[in-house]
């Protein structure tokens, strides 16, 4: 499953219901702008929807957050779903996850990539706050998908350990492209992943 472009995300919230048009275009605000800097009044105008509508789907701007964090969390899904549908073999799999960050960074942001989505908003909120804990939840599915195939490759252990490896790999290619606007970081991670599955 291809990430939507800006226009096609656009045209999605004006013919989708008003609970999919706030998420969409909170989403959008969210991602160039950021959580603190986006306020109610934007999302509801973005979304061509009035306050007490998006109120009556989200409780409050922190239940939008978490509605956010976890859409963003089920796009990636998607997106690794896709990549890893027709691999063969454990040294596939495990690089469909790096080709599902790489989906990620060449999507059509409206205002450029900024990177990990999740990473930058829980940057944003505080310890304890829940949509944190969501985010945190992601990565530990991300680093358990990868441990799962690698348990294939290299049994006990060790398979843990390199899940691990490979998301500081992942996560840092990604801050790193985030930082730099494009997929280049996270091309060279998956090569170097690449190198270190050839190894085992």
């Amino acid at each position: 499953m291809a990430a939507k472009s800006g226009a096609q995300k656009a045209a999605a919230a004006k013919t989708g219901s008003a609970r999919a048009r706030i998420l969409e275009a909170a989403a959008q605000r969210f991602y160039a702008n950021g959580i603190a800097a986006t306020g109610i009044d934007t999302i509801t105008a973005s979304a061509g929807v009035a306050k007490m509508s998006l109120y009556n789907n989200f409780p409050s701007k922190a239940a939008l957050v978490e509605a956010y964090i976890e859409t963003r969390h089920e796009e990636w899904l998607g997106l690794y779903e896709a990549r890893v549908a027709d691999k063969a073999t454990p040294h596939e799999r495990v690089l469909a996850v790096f080709d599902a960050y790489i989906d990620h960074a060449e999507s059509g942001y409206e205002h450029g990539f900024r990177g990990c989505g999740l990473l930058n908003a829980a940057a944003e909120l505080a310890a304890d706050d829940p949509a944190r804990a969501a985010v945190r939840r992601h990565k530990e599915q991300v680093e358990e998908i990868l441990a799962g195939h690698l348990r294939e490759l290299a049994g006990g252990p060790r398979a843990g350990q390199l899940a691990e490896h490979f998301c500081f790999l992942l996560e840092g290619a990604m801050a790193r492209a985030g930082l730099e606007g494009g997929p280049r970081r996270l091309l060279d991670a998956k090569e170097f992943a690449a190198g270190m599955l050839a190894a085992l």
